[in-house]
């Protein structure tokens, strides 16, 4: 797996990063909603670099030109609810994409620390041969990451996987990069080093599905 970290690299990033920390401004869901999509935005745009590329022809008023553009074989996976401002941030950027959704969440039985990761939905093109991009923004302990490409599969094995995630774990990060095929890239806005014994980041920023859309029923 090649990882893309850009937790020590100076960039407007973390300026986006912060306020999603930071406990007042995540009162605001909408800018908490923005900044996320933000970020997706950043990391979409980091990511093309590295993309398959093709050349088209382009007629501009006076002639002709010969420019060098993404391959349009792109697949957006979302995992709902918490991706889907990242989802929004990357397709701002990869508009020609085909679109996939799938639910997943963490059953923590009996209300104990132990938990299984359930996945009760998926809506999703063929995926064969194409360019996976799997967004969630918490890449926490990997496992949910892991049990939604196994899914995604039954669409089709994808040529290139990345993975797009604002906040992550050391833990998260090992993870995924022993159980993902070994041509994946993981790009990542920031990692923390620490999970609790829930399976949240510490310190991360909380629960990004309820600051985005409002706190769920348990």
């Amino acid at each position: 797996m090649t990882i893309h970290d850009f937790t020590s690299q100076p960039s407007l990033l973390h300026q986006f990063i912060a306020e999603l920390r930071d406990v007042s401004i995540q009162k605001d869901s909408m800018r908490f909603r923005r900044n996320i999509e933000r970020v997706g935005e950043i990391l979409s745009y980091e990511c093309s670099k590295v993309l398959e590329n093709t050349t088209e022809t382009v007629t501009t008023p006076l002639g002709t030109k010969e420019m060098i553009i993404p391959k349009k074989d792109i697949v957006i996976c979302s995992i709902l609810r918490a991706g889907l401002p990242l989802h929004q941030g990357i397709l701002n950027y990869f508009d020609h994409a085909e679109n996939a959704f799938v639910s997943a969440y963490r059953d923590h039985m009996d209300d104990g620390d132990a938990f299984e990761i359930v996945v009760n939905y998926m809506a999703a093109p063929s995926l064969e041969g194409k360019t996976l991009l799997l967004v969630d923004p918490m890449l926490a302990t990997g496992r949910t990451m892991k049990n939604v490409y196994e899914v995604l599969l039954q669409q089709g094995t994808p040529k290139n996987i990345h993975i797009i995630s604002v906040l992550g774990s050391m833990q998260g990060v090992d993870f995924v990069q022993e159980n993902f095929p070994k041509n994946t890239h993981l790009w990542i806005a920031a990692v923390d080093d620490v999970l609790n014994s829930r399976g949240y980041i510490v310190p991360g920023l909380g629960d990004a599905g309820d600051l985005a859309y409002g706190t769920k029923r348990s």
